[in-house]
């Protein structure tokens, strides 16, 4: 039992190693793939919140990033077939990725507390002084 054990792992670690895929020729480089993934999360989180803003200014999420970066549909399938061939190479983008998705949500978060600042201190200077007519001028003497 501990053989078949041992067997098994050793033919997984081989496995996880090498390519199952031939690289393919027009292979999108990792680093515009990283920007590719990155772009259709956003746009993809976009589309499932905000359908209609998409929809209204005739926005599909991955006609418009294939177009951005010049790629069409078989080459980043294949590419990122490839890509996923090898897992380590695949997960460490992923984790790029994420890197990124929490650094931008955290400069949009604070760009938003920051105009939310500045919406609620205007609001404020524009508002009116509500008077308690109960203690005028007058009414105290």
């Amino acid at each position: 039992m501990k053989h078949l054990i041992a067997t098994v792992i050793v033919l997984f670690l081989f496995s996880c190693g090498e390519k199952l895929l031939k690289k393919p020729e027009d292979l999108i480089p990792k680093d515009k793939m990283i920007n590719i993934l990155s772009d259709l999360a956003i746009l993809n989180a976009a589309k499932n919140s905000n359908a209609d803003i998409l929809r209204d200014h005739n926005i599909e999420p991955t006609s418009f990033v294939f177009q951005k970066y010049e790629v069409d549909s078989l080459q980043f399938v294949t590419s990122d077939a490839y890509y996923a061939s090898i897992p380590k190479e695949y997960e460490a983008m992923y984790t790029e990725i994420e890197a990124f998705l929490e650094k931008e949500k955290g400069r949009i978060t604070e760009e938003k507390r920051i105009s939310d600042s500045l919406l609620l201190e205007s609001n404020l200077k524009n508002r009116p002084l509500k008077r308690d007519k109960s203690k005028t001028r007058d009414s105290l003497l």
